[in-house]
């Protein structure tokens, strides 16, 4: 009987070893996905309570090409409000620019530049890949439990986040980026506009190609990365095409967005193609 009963003790000593490391990472993703949701609701939040309307005359002092890209992102009598909430379908590469290894994605994004965003993704398959992106941090996991990567808080994740949602703000948000403190624009010609924007010490410049209407159909800039041989950080290179425009609730966006590092070289790579399935702004003291 003895023998018997230490031989369960020691089954269930083994079962709930094998058991804790699950238990484990079952809490930390809770933890995470808390995370996440808290700092959505804090994005969402920031939205005007009372925005005003557009009106062309709050470009007008702007050079030529800019007014038209403003004109053409933004109806007039539009409210300016400056936070969205996006879905997603697409691809994302799990490779390199000779092997991507694209993957079916499906995510929800909320953008409030230049305070912050949080993107979701899902890659489903045999060995499914999720977690978020954020200004402060990128968790992701594989089988929903067992992480693979873990980074942020620090002033490259910062610097390297900071460009992506300002260069997002240009096209999904375009209010957001309407001239203002932290917000100046040029046009170095008919073709190019560039706006600058800072915000609690982080700066960021960016590039877009319009064409005769207005519409921003290239979205280009220095981005702070590592996602080179030498994984050091530095400046460089990132862009893509932006297609397919509807109108959201008086903004005119692409709902078809490929980008990549090292554009505008032999290098570049598309490792991102997101169709837009909906865009929401989100409504004023959410």
């Amino acid at each position: 009987m003895n023998t018997l009963y230490s031989k369960r003790n020691i089954v269930y000593s083994i079962l709930v070893l094998l058991a804790l490391p699950l238990i484990l990472l079952a809490g930390l993703r809770l933890w995470d996905e808390r995370a996440d949701r808290m700092e959505w609701a804090r994005l969402a939040a920031s939205q005007p309570e009372n925005p005003a309307v557009y009106d062309p005359v709050m470009v007008a002092g702007l050079p030529e090409p800019v007014q038209r890209f403003f004109n053409f992102a933004i109806a007039p009598g539009t409210p300016l409000l400056t936070v969205a909430e996006i879905d997603m379908g697409g691809e994302f590469s799990l490779g390199t620019q000779d092997h991507p290894n694209y993957q079916p994605m499906v995510a929800r994004q909320i953008l409030a530049a230049p305070t912050g965003f949080v993107w979701k993704v899902t890659m489903p398959g045999i060995v499914s890949v999720s977690g978020s992106d954020t200004g402060k941090w990128t968790r992701f996991r594989i089988l929903g439990l067992i992480p693979v990567a873990r980074m942020g808080g620090d002033t490259n994740h910062a610097r390297a986040a900071y460009g992506r949602y300002v260069a997002e703000a240009v096209f999904w948000t375009p209010a957001a980026l309407l001239p203002g403190p932290g917000v100046v624009w040029e046009a170095p010609d008919q073709d190019n506009v560039r706006v600058t924007v800072t915000h609690n010490g982080l700066s960021q410049a960016v590039d877009m190609k319009i064409d005769a209407e207005g519409r921003p159909v290239e979205v280009h800039f220095m981005r702070w990365s590592d996602a080179n041989p030498e994984k050091k950080h530095q400046l460089q290179p990132f862009g893509g095409q932006l297609s397919d425009f509807r109108d959201v609730q008086g903004f005119r966006i692409p709902f078809h967005v490929e980008a990549g590092n090292m554009f505008g070289t032999d290098a570049y790579f598309v490792f991102f193609r997101a169709k837009v399935t909906d865009v929401r702004f989100v409504a004023p003291g959410s």
